[in-house]
Parts: structure tokens; sequence; C-alpha cells
């Protein structure tokens, strides 16, 4: 906050967008006001310890010769190229240049880049668990593949507002600064956004063909499951009905009290249970 109160302070921000950097939980927006332009973008960061990719906010404040970024979770990418800036005196010299808008393009071009290998290891780990899943362990990835499919989303939430933010920048930049030559570049980060939805839809698309298939395979192992113990209770049912009229102790009863009553009564089962089996074969039921 003391932060935040300092630069309202010097630049003369607007305290509602000091409270929105500092309150969590924004959607992307461009608002333009006297002399600068506030805009919110949200990143996708990967947390390791959780596997799990969120939407990371980074607000930036806009003018002419002027270019703040706020972000409250560490974002490497923009910390490592803001330090190579700081220490390079050939990049200052190439990046602060005029205005702002060659330093402006390269910090997007930095975020977009940033989301390219995630894209990589999505990938990758859609084409893992499809080798799973054909492999016979449907019950097991079923876990990993709930996780990426909740990355894949979140991605898609951090991702979706880009191309429209950016246009809406260029839009409104010639009020504040002149993209001049950088334009085409801007236009290309258009294109670079319109990529990356494009893969995340592909691999959205992959990843809900691979859940349908898994819930196939595991409803399909289970039916058969569930088939073949009808069948042996249907098998036994017969042998469990004569062993119990066998079993009745009455006293007239055919068979038994004959020398060989047992093996005649397993006889019995034996081809009751037999020809249950012949037929469910013939049928091919079993």
């Amino acid at each position: 906050r003391e932060n935040m109160e300092m630069l309202k302070n010097e630049y003369n921000f607007h305290d509602l967008d000091v409270d929105d950097c500092l309150s969590p939980g924004h959607v992307a927006k461009v608002d333009a006001y006297k002399n600068y332009i506030f805009m919110v973008l949200l990143l996708p960061v990967y947390k390791k310890s959780d596997r799990e990719i969120i939407a990371s906010e980074v607000d930036f404040f806009i003018k002419k010769n002027l270019l703040v970024t706020v972000h409250k979770r560490e974002i490497h990418t923009l910390d490592n190229f803001f330090k190579e800036v700081a220490n390079d005196e050939l990049i200052q010299k190439r990046l602060f240049h005029r205005n702002i808008a060659q330093l402006l393009h390269h910090v997007l071009e930095k975020m977009l880049f940033y989301t390219f290998p995630m894209l990589e290891h999505i990938h990758t780990d859609i084409k893992a668990l499809e080798k799973r899943i054909f492999s016979g362990y449907e019950r097991d990835v079923v876990r990993d593949l709930l996780v990426l499919k909740r990355n894949i989303i979140n991605f898609r939430k951090a991702m979706q507002f880009h191309k429209g933010m950016i246009r809406r920048l260029i839009t409104k930049s010639d009020e504040y600064f002149s993209l001049g030559k950088q334009r085409i570049y801007f236009q290309n980060l258009i294109e670079h956004t319109k990529d990356i939805w494009d893969t995340l839809e592909i691999q959205k698309e992959n990843i809900d063909a691979l859940q349908d298939t898994n819930e196939s395979l595991i409803s399909f192992r289970l039916n058969d499951i569930m088939k073949f113990l009808t069948i042996i209770s249907v098998i036994m049912l017969p042998g469990a009905l004569v062993a119990g009229i066998f079993g009745m102790n009455a006293i007239h009863m055919p068979v038994i009290g004959n020398r060989y009553d047992f093996w005649i009564v397993l006889g019995i089962l034996a081809i009751i249970s037999l020809t249950m089996i012949f037929v469910f074969k013939r049928k091919r039921w079993l």
C-alpha cells in the first residue's frame, strides 16, 4: 500500500486504479484517463507445488514517457526482464527511445512468450495421458486428467481477453503516445494471442475427448466385470438349487442312500454348469 500511495502522489494516478492494484480478482480491462491509460491483464502462472496454473494479475499505468507495472505474485519473466534492462545500458538505449511504445511492446511480448512453454508442457502431458489411458490405466489417470483439464480452463480464463485488450490499447494509444513504426509489432502481438487461443481451443477439445474416452473405457470395463459376475451367479444358481433340494433330508429322496449318491449329485451339478457354460459360449455371452 505504501508503494501504491507513493505512485498515486507522484504521478497523480486515480484512487480507483490504486485500489484495483491492491485488491485481487479483477478481469482484464483498459481504462483511459486524462493523462494516462490504466490496463489490467491476466497472466497464467504455473504453481509447481500444486501442479496448478493460476491467473495472476498484472496492472499497467501507461503515459507517454512512463510505464509502471504492478503485480503481487512473483512473475519471473517480468522480474528478470526488468533486471536485465536495469543492468544493460545497450538495452536501455534501444528501449528508452522517444516514447514508451517500444518498452511496452517488449513487456507485453515477454508476457505472451512466457505462455508458450506452458502450452508445450500441456501438450506433452496430454500425449502422456493418452498413452496411459490406452495402456489400461484408465482409473489411475482420472486425477491427472482432471488436474490437466483444470489447468487448461484456468489458462483460458487468463488469456481470453488479451486480444481485445491489446486492440483497445492500440486504439487508445494515439491520444497518449504515438505507436509509429511500433504499430505493426503491436498487431503482431494480437496474432500471438490468436495463436495461443487457437492452441488452447485444440487442447481443450483434446482433453475433453480424452476424458470422454477414459470414462467410456472405465464404463466398458465395469460392464464387462458386471457381465462376468452376473454369468457366474447365473451358472451357480441351478447348482445351488439342486444342492438345496438334495440337502432337504427328506426320507424318500431319490439317489440319496445310493452307494455313489455324492458323486451322482456332484455329476448332476457339473452337467448343469457345463451345459450353461456351453450355451453362454454359443450365444457369445461369455
